[in-house]
């Protein structure tokens, strides 16, 4: 029999796939579908100190390949996720959940990362340090290692909870912005989020999203996703979640011998929200074809074979 277990800073997943945050919710409408328990572990929707109603509209986009969003991270506020949201989730959902946590400053990180260490459901949190930095002229976190290991820094000193940094591939170096964190004591690194992409409407002769730009998700950016954790799955020491186009147990596989420990998938719920139960069952059968016996065997095989 197959092992599709994997292990992530002590954190033991059943399987490597996760829902991610973002395309997901908190799990209710695809608990309607099927039981979730089937899943490693899923992200839930973005949180920051505060609720946010999230950017006007229009802020979807269709387009070859994928999808741009606007969404403006809406979520109802740290405080809320504590009170009704973590304890909805833990009607239909009986594992350890990852926490994504937004902010727009370092001490609204710390603060609502402070606030979920308490929170017995959250097996992971996930820092998503794409958001602005509205000290710093509205430069994402993760645009400069310094901005980064600032983050880092701040959360590691509030939670014993492994942090894993979300990261934005719309950088220069991403090695450096990884190893930044590492060096500040991440846990792991998430990656990647969205590229930044826009659409224009011929008629109306201006942007489709209200936001004017948005993040591009979907297959068109697996590629990319690819080489990033290729890249930094080879410079830290730390494991990586692998995030960006995943639609398929073949791209699975591809992500974790590039280097992920576990993969996290997005867009492609919305497409068929059959999808991660869908992969799941594919694993052992395309794992066997390929004479393995434990996926977490396959971590890094690519580069570790070169």
């Amino acid at each position: 029999m197959v092992d599709l277990s994997v292990n992530l800073s002590g954190l033991h997943l059943d399987n490597p796939i996760i829902p991610a945050s973002g395309a997901f919710g908190y799990g209710a409408e695809f608990a309607e579908l099927y039981d979730l328990d089937i899943l490693g572990s899923f992200s839930f929707k973005g949180t920051t100190k505060e609720p946010r109603f999230g950017n006007p509209t229009p802020r979807i986009a269709e387009c070859d390949g994928g999808m741009l969003n606007a969404v403006g991270l809406q979520n109802p506020g740290i405080d809320a996720v504590l009170a009704e949201e973590l304890p909805r989730i833990r009607q239909y959902f009986h594992k350890p959940v990852i926490a994504n946590i937004g902010g727009f400053s370092v001490d609204e990180f710390r603060e609502c990362c402070e606030k979920i260490d308490a929170a017995d459901q959250v097996g992971l949190i996930e820092v998503n340090i794409s958001c602005p930095n509205l000290h710093a002229g509205g430069l994402n976190f993760s645009a400069t290692p310094e901005g980064a290991a600032a983050v880092t820094r701040a959360v590691r000193q509030v939670t014993k909870k492994p942090i894993y940094m979300k990261l934005s591939p719309n950088v220069t170096d991403i090695v450096a912005v990884a190893r930044a964190c590492e060096a500040e004591g991440a846990d792991g690194i998430s990656l990647i989020n969205t590229l930044l992409g826009m659409r224009i409407d011929l008629r109306r002769r201006r942007p489709v999203l209200a936001n004017e730009t948005g993040g591009l998700s979907g297959p068109a950016i697996f590629p990319v996703a690819l080489r990033m954790v290729w890249q930094v799955s080879q410079a830290v020491k730390i494991p990586v979640i692998g995030i960006g186009g995943v639609d398929s147990a073949e791209k699975v596989i591809e992500m974790m011998m590039a280097g992920a420990t576990a993969v996290e998938i997005g867009a492609a719920n919305l497409v068929d929200p059959y999808v991660c139960p869908n992969i799941i069952r594919a694993l052992p059968g395309l794992l066997a074809g390929l004479g393995v016996d434990r996926i977490s065997d396959l971590i890094g095989t690519a580069w570790k074979n070169k």
